[in-house]
């Protein structure tokens, strides 16, 4: 909790503020019980109604005043809150943008968001409360003690002894609540994964009937949240019974030892009141600092999970050198996830020169998708070299490197807003023709300007387009960066044959740029300079179309399955065509 403070230093006025303006608020409130003592020793016991008045009005005036004051600690207090909450979520984004995918892939996208959102409005909440309560709390406690030792010192060792009791229970419980907290917070975690996989997947969770079950699963996650939450709120709720009974122990002892006193002479009925009313403070702000201690020990468990998140290290960029050759060479490499028990890529070799037209083809899970993942440096090699110009691929300062590549993955995604902002996600500073030239390439044109051209609004993930033109659309936003290295992977899955074959036809226009097509549809890649055929993370197969056929059994045997799926289509097709032919002639005759 501590480490994140350093976001109130553009806040310091604020930070001093808030609690030195409650700190005379509490000093105000501490007068309050010496005047109703005069008001009733020399008011009310002397009948004199003009004193009374007096110090009627005395306590009107420091109600009034210790209003404004605790109006403007309020603010000051607001202000630093909110900039603390807004810096550290800033922070919080960046630093998760720049992490590598293997450290997203291990954290999990639905606990990323809790911490984004969830727990730093739990710490943003307390920073509020720390800065009008932390300081306030201690001053009436203690300023009462001193008080109460300035209206009778033998009265006063009550307060003596009942403080420590209560700060003993204070402190025993949060010690107890501390880790409760932290196992609500993972829990809630949970519960965020079930709600974020039920939102995303809910054409799935229809298509197989399966809403009870997921509504069962569901509740299942919300019940254990609910009972530790439960346990939790139990623990912490001790401290206000415990406190309110100290406390009412240590106001009979005041009034035990005060009535003597009182009948000996030595105290006034009005001071016996006044010394009540400072164990009465001492009890509203005790309460108001259980509840801020309960709150801050929630707020120290979500500091401790985002100071984890902080203490991921960025991903590594240690190269300088700018990419100048666009040759790529694999040699020998390898790749295995954090955790796997094998490698994902094995002793692959292989290199693409400059300008050339690649095809890589696989069964699922062959690999395909990870190969390309480590040109960027999405995922780094286990071993071997990835060089790029003849440099190992981790010379070069990651910016250069990635705007060498656009990349098109098999995930679609488009974000909120209209065709143009999509478009300039690619490139900032591309122009109308730019775009429309990029459109043109990517067999989008025409559907674009039949809506409402580059102005047409993308609803949140695309969903206003059709599957084929959504992955148009991310073809055409790659497009308008025109990279050395352009890598589809996957991402004309979606389209019919002729639209496919037009596209390619369309991108071979493109000179000078290499080009990486990651397909399983060998109909995609067949007038490719070269395919590499990937078989459980290994090449078993490289070189063109027709030597492929003759010399790759698994290239064959994709090509034959795709092609004979073909021939019964096309046999199908012309037999419907035949019979509809049949059927026209019968009605003419």
């Amino acid at each position: 909790m501590f480490k994140l403070l350093k976001y109130l230093k553009h806040y310091k006025k604020e930070s001093v503020l808030a609690p030195i303006f409650k700190m005379i608020e509490a000093i105000f409130d501490l007068l309050v019980p010496i005047v109703v003592a005069r008001l009733i020793d020399k008011g009310i016991k002397g009948d004199n109604s003009t004193y009374i008045l007096q110090m009627g009005g005395l306590l009107v005036l420091l109600a009034i005043v210790g209003i404004v004051i605790a109006v403007v600690a309020q603010y000051f207090a607001a202000k630093a809150a909110a900039g603390f909450g807004t810096g550290l979520r800033h922070d919080l984004f960046k630093h998760i943008t720049r992490l590598s995918y293997s450290d997203l892939d291990r954290e999990g996208a639905s606990t990323l968001v809790t911490r984004l959102t969830s727990d730093i409005n739990m710490i943003q909440a307390q920073v509020n409360m720390s800065l009008r309560l932390l300081m306030r709390s201690p001053v009436i406690i203690i300023g009462a003690v001193v008080m109460a030792f300035l209206v009778d010192s033998k009265v006063a060792i009550v307060f003596v002894i009942a403080v420590p009791v209560l700060a003993i229970v204070v402190i025993a419980i949060m010690m107890i609540t501390i880790p409760l907290y932290n196992k609500v917070q993972h829990k809630l975690d949970k519960v965020m994964i079930s709600t974020r996989e039920n939102l995303t997947g809910v054409q799935v969770i229809r298509a197989f009937n399966k809403q009870q079950d997921e509504i069962d699963n569901y509740n299942e996650q919300n019940d254990t949240l609910n009972k530790f939450q439960v346990f939790a709120g139990k623990i912490a709720n001790i401290m206000n019974p415990a406190t309110y009974v100290i406390i009412n122990v240590a106001i009979i002892g005041i009034l035990l030892v005060g009535g003597d006193r009182v009948n000996s002479g030595y105290l006034t009925q009005g001071q016996v009141v006044a010394l009540v009313n400072y164990m009465l403070q001492i009890l509203v702000e005790l309460v108001k600092l259980a509840g801020l201690i309960i709150n801050l020990t929630k707020a120290f468990a979500s500091a401790g999970r985002i100071n984890d998140i902080f203490a991921i290290p960025e991903e590594a960029n240690k190269g300088t050198l700018k990419v100048d050759n666009y040759d790529i060479s694999f040699e020998n490499v390898s790749m295995r996830f954090d955790d796997a028990s094998q490698d994902s890529l094995t002793n692959l070799s292989f290199t693409i020169k400059e300008g050339e037209r690649v095809g890589i083809i696989g069964a699922t899970g062959s690999g395909k998708s990870t190969l390309i993942n480590l040109l960027p440096r999405f995922y780094d090699v286990t071993s071997g070299s990835l060089k790029i110009g003849g440099k190992k691929i981790e010379e070069y300062d990651l910016e250069s490197l990635r705007k060498t590549f656009a990349i098109v993955s098999q995930n679609v995604k488009l974000f909120a807003g209209d065709i143009r902002s999509n478009l300039r996600f690619g490139n900032d500073d591309a122009s109308e023709e730019d775009m429309l030239k990029a459109l043109d390439l990517s067999m989008s044109y025409k559907f674009v300007m039949e809506k409402e051209g580059l102005d047409t609004k993308v609803l949140q993930g695309g969903s206003n387009f059709s599957g084929g033109q959504k992955q148009r659309l991310t073809i055409a936003r790659a497009l308008t960066r025109m990279p050395k290295v352009l890598v589809l992977d996957d991402s004309s899955s979606a389209l019919d044959q002729v639209t496919d074959k037009n596209l390619r036809q369309k991108l071979k226009s493109l000179d000078g740029m290499s080009m990486i097509i990651v397909s399983q549809r060998t109909n995609s890649i067949e007038d490719m300079d070269k395919i590499i055929v990937l078989e459980e993370g290994e090449i078993v197969g490289m070189g063109k179309h027709d030597e492929l056929l003759n010399t790759c059994r698994v290239y064959k045997e994709i090509y034959e399955s795709q092609y004979k799926q073909n021939i019964y289509t096309n046999k199908i097709e012309t037999k419907t065509d035949n019979k509809v032919t049949e059927a026209k002639e019968g009605a003419n005759e």
